[in-house]
């Protein structure tokens, strides 16, 4: 079974910075995209960034570009999100979650929460004004 473990979530004052884990166990797939995800309150979630484990291709979404920063240890099994000059607008709960991926497809991992089989718990972030 497929687990996955979000952590690294906190308070932290606006222009300060994060580092998240996604920690995954149990995968089977050959290859496999994690996808970082948040959802505020009263809003939809949304597609964060992601990263694919063979190919390290990654995508992210135009609210992050430049301040994020999505990297993997595949050794560890574990993907990081390092958010920097975060803005109160970044306050969420944040998800990871993973799928099957095919690398031979040429094409980059899934924003798209629709796409992902394997979710798990949330790590809450605040960013203070």
């Amino acid at each position: 079974e497929v687990q996955l473990q979000a952590y690294g979530g906190g308070l932290v004052q606006a222009g300060g910075s994060l580092k998240l884990s996604c920690a995954a166990s149990g995968v089977t797939f050959a290859d496999y995209a994690i996808g970082w995800f948040r959802q505020a309150p009263g809003k939809e979630r949304v597609g964060v960034s992601c990263i694919s484990r063979s190919d390290s291709r990654t995508s992210y979404a135009d609210s992050v570009k430049g301040r994020f920063t999505i990297s993997s240890d595949n050794a560890k099994n574990t993907v990081y999100l390092q958010m920097n000059s975060l803005k109160p607008e970044d306050t969420a709960v944040y998800y990871c979650a993973a799928y099957e991926y095919f690398a031979h497809t040429g094409t980059t991992c899934s924003l798209y929460g629709h796409n992902y089989d394997y979710w798990g718990q949330g790590t809450q972030v605040t960013v203070s004004s």
